[in-house]
């Protein structure tokens, strides 16, 4: 949604929102992992 978002916007601001995507994007990866290793998924 940021990208497409982005693609509307000048050089300076679009620079600037695909930057904080990428870092919204690295905390979703780090809370994920942190899930995975408190909880594993259980197999049934």
């Amino acid at each position: 949604m940021l990208s497409d978002f982005a693609g509307l916007l000048e050089t300076p601001y679009r620079n600037t929102l695909l930057g904080i995507q990428q870092v919204v994007m690295l905390g979703e990866l780090a809370v994920n992992r942190a899930l995975d290793n408190l909880e594993p998924p259980t197999r049934n």
